[in-house]
């Protein structure tokens, strides 16, 4: 934060000359409520799909310190919705609240997420899992039909398996008319060694399926869908019930980075699992993690890849070593021991233990002929949902520090509903920070609050704003008019 005193979202807005879009902002369900309409909807099993979701964060901070301790259960958020703010919070569970309140925000037009409904997708039983998304998309369809000039809502999108996935997709594109999606990502799945293990550590005894790597299933068959229909992909999935972020005490210690770690753990995947080659068309959007790790991961990638391509292999190759040349060394500068004992080092057959995999080049799936390819395969693709108050927003537009130049695509996003959003006409303010303090340009302002934003749905879907409030400004960044 600056420091200083800045202007109202209001007249920051009156003062620009594009529109401003939010990203990834978010709806409050209202549970007593949503759950009776899911089961009207989809049966006892779509409402208690829903009710078993927000179960265990409640169960779990009934326990004591001691019992999440011995059952090594993460602190769950406490009181993760505005309180004092009573209007904000109305404004959270009222969609038409928030409908007559965008221009207070300074927003011209918002996608909407959900909240409870981010876990829906991962709900372990298949049947429940596709039930509850299925109602609880058609409710949600509803909630927003009258309300689409200015707010459009993204859909549940399970994706255990690619055919689950491509029907809860097929219907919600053609029967409901969502034109956002959120997908599962980091499927747990058990790991067949540890199979038999007892309920209460199975938890622990699973691998992370991100989609685009050493995946369960081919989910090509769902990219290909993605690009029939227009689809972005976004991901909104968490990581702080897991791995580093068990901590039984402190949800701070949990909650930090896990949306940055679980989007880089897809977006690796999808990268290296050469899906931005195969289909180029599509674009990827990773949301609420920040643009930091982006930005580290583009340049870890092209630093790896400068290391690790199959020709840079030849380096580390066992049997480029010039044994004789090393002997002499040690006899020279070593030890007697150490002369001894290289006779047969390192092993003859050391070249032959790689794992077995077919081929070396963890790149081959990128097909990479020049270190620019990874720009153009990373870069263009994939997109950063940023919340307004990061300072890190600027690295994404500073072509000092980013290889080749480049300025990676982050998006701006509200985080309105949650507890890191006190005040929601704060919002705009927070990220135009970054424009008064000289971190960002004006276009840079410009491509972050909106253009991004177009970028990221219009690629794929020319017409995603046709009939908005922001359909004018938004051809013209698309060259559709």
């Amino acid at each position: 934060m600056s420091g200083h005193e800045h202007p109202s979202a209001i007249k920051i807005r009156s003062e620009l000359s594009h529109p401003v879009v939010d990203a990834d902002g978010h709806w409050l369900e209202f549970g007593p409520v949503i759950v009776e309409q899911l089961r009207r909807i989809g049966g006892d099993k779509a409402a208690d799909g829903f009710t078993s979701v927000g179960k265990g964060v409640r169960e779990s901070l009934a326990l004591s310190v001691a019992e999440r301790q011995r059952r090594r259960l993460p602190q769950e958020a406490f009181w993760s919705s505005p309180s004092r703010n009573t209007r904000d919070r109305a404004t959270g569970l009222l969609p038409r609240l928030l409908y007559e309140r965008l221009d207070e925000l300074g927003i011209d037009f918002a996608i909407l997420y959900p909240t409870v409904g981010l876990r829906v997708p991962r709900i372990a039983d298949d049947e429940t899992r596709r039930a509850t998304c299925r109602a609880f998309n058609i409710l949600t369809a509803e909630h927003f039909r009258d309300l689409a000039d200015r707010i459009t809502p993204a859909a549940c999108i399970p994706a255990h398996t690619p055919e689950e996935a491509i029907a809860e997709l097929e219907y919600c594109t053609r029967q409901l008319g969502f034109k956002v999606a959120m997908f599962g990502s980091l499927m747990p799945r058990p790991v067949a060694g540890a199979a038999g293990a007892p309920a209460e550590t199975a938890r622990f005894a699973v691998w992370y399926d991100a989609l685009g790597l050493d995946s369960a299933h081919d989910y090509d068959p769902l990219w290909q869908t993605c690009a029939q229909h227009g689809i972005a992909p976004t991901f909104h999935t968490g990581v702080r019930r897991q791995g580093l972020r068990l901590s039984p005490t402190n949800f701070t210690y949990n909650h930090i980075g896990h949306f940055a770690a679980a989007g880089h753990a897809v977006c690796k995947a999808i990268f290296l699992g050469g899906v931005t080659r195969r289909f180029p068309q599509l674009r990827f959007g990773f949301l609420e993690g920040g643009v930091a790790w982006g930005c580290m991961l583009y340049a870890d990638l092209i630093g790896h890849w400068d290391k690790r391509n199959r020709q840079a292999l030849e380096h580390t190759d066992p049997r480029a070593l010039d044994r004789a040349l090393l002997l002499d060394m040690v006899r020279k500068h070593g030890t007697d021991e150490m002369a001894a004992a290289l006779g047969g080092w390192p092993d003859a057959d050391a070249h032959t233990l790689t794992g077995g995999i077919a081929d070396l080049d963890d790149f081959s799936a990128c097909r990479i002929e020049r270190k620019e390819d990874l720009r153009d395969l990373f870069v263009t693709p994939f997109y950063f949902g940023c919340e307004a108050d990061d300072r890190m927003n600027a690295w994404a537009f500073d072509r000092r520090v980013n290889p080749f130049g480049a300025r990676l695509n982050a998006l701006f996003g509200s985080d309105i509903g949650h507890f890191d959003v006190p005040d929601m006409r704060d919002v705009l303010p927070e990220a135009w920070e970054l424009r008064e303090d000289g971190l960002i340009t004006a276009d840079d302002f410009r491509d972050f609050t909106f253009a991004n934003a177009v970028r990221l749905w219009g690629a794929g879907n020319p017409r995603f704003f046709e009939g908005t409030a922001v359909a004018k400004a938004a051809a013209e960044v698309l060259g559709t008019r």
